[in-house]
């Protein structure tokens, strides 16, 4: 063939390749989204996950969003809020995540009450498929040393109930007790540190795992929402990732203020700096917030691209 036949040839294989190349404006298939639920409830609760699910897929159109059950059916995802070891449940989700074709090319996780902190575990423990941004709903970031409805020192009986519990760190107890796998009591760090079966290991407080921290500062946005009038955490500033002073129970003190940030054991202080932490307040009690909320605060971070640092501007 001529050389001039030969570069007919490949203009018309270009024109025709150009013809069949998807437009660089199309847009692209929206972030998947993996809600995890809090103590008590369940994956698909029509009031309140299920609830969740429907408004987001509302919300944006084509959103691929798992909502995870631990177990075979919702009672046994209700039972398992309570009884099942945190760091078996986190295995199991990881493994779940890891298999899901969806989810592979990456997702953003939002995680409500327990199931905030349960989400960080996947993140520093998982990084395969990798999560975007997470959001934490209520989540307990440096545990609880109180009862629902039953604040701090305000109450004899309160405080008296409290003290029980040093029984959370009896092994039996910590393998057996979601909750007791983040209770922190702040006048007995030393048995919670060597205790603590869950939290104690993702907030890097016996030894510094380079991973966790790596993993971590790997998110694009770790969104933080508190309950500015919660009852049923205590401390409340858990929340943001604050918690007690050390050595008492009653004055708090702000996650830059803590041991945790200053010596950067988990890189949230580098996070801090770089701008990818982000703490909102939500006025009413625990998981308490209108729709109206919901879609003004939360959903621009559902709705980023992955690779855009942008928050989108919701009507």
């Amino acid at each position: 063939m001529a050389p001039d036949g030969w570069l007919l040839l490949a203009g018309l294989l270009l024109l025709l390749s150009g013809l069949h190349r998807p437009s660089s404006g199309s847009a692209a298939d929206p972030v998947p989204l993996v809600i995890w639920h809090g103590m008590g409830d369940s994956c698909c609760n029509p009031i309140s996950m299920g609830y969740i699910k429907k408004i987001v897929e509302e919300k944006i159109p084509g959103i691929y969003v798992l909502s995870l059950k631990i177990g075979n059916n919702l009672i046994d995802d209700m039972e398992n809020s309570f009884f099942m070891n945190v760091n078996n449940q986190v295995k199991k989700v990881c493994d779940q995540l890891s298999k899901d074709p969806k989810l592979q090319g990456g997702y953003n996780a939002m995680g409500f009450s327990q199931g905030g902190q349960f989400l960080r575990a996947v993140v520093q423990r998982c990084p395969s498929p990798p999560m975007f941004n997470l959001i934490s709903i209520g989540g307990q970031h440096q545990g609880v040393f109180g009862f629902p409805h039953c604040p701090g020192e305000s109450s004899h009986l309160c405080d008296w109930l409290r003290k029980v519990l040093n029984i959370a760190y009896t092994d039996v107890v910590q393998q057996h007790l979601v909750q007791a796998q983040y209770w922190h009591d702040p006048v007995n760090e030393q048995q919670y540190r060597k205790s603590s079966l869950f939290l104690a290991d993702i907030n890097q407080e016996r030894v510094i795992n380079e991973t966790y921290k790596k993993n971590l500062m790997s998110l694009k946005k770790f969104v933080m929402v508190r309950f500015l009038n919660d009852t049923m955490v205590d401390p409340p500033a858990s929340e943001w990732f604050g918690y007690y002073r050390s050595g008492q129970s009653k004055d708090t003190i702000p996650l830059q203020e803590t041991t945790l940030y200053m010596e950067d054991r988990l890189g949230l202080k580098e996070m801090d700096k770089a701008g990818k932490l982000v703490f909102l307040g939500a006025e009413g009690d625990h998981l308490r917030f209108s729709k109206e909320w919901f879609f003004k605060n939360i959903v621009p971070f559902l709705s980023d691209a992955a690779g855009d640092d942008s928050q989108a501007v919701l009507s």
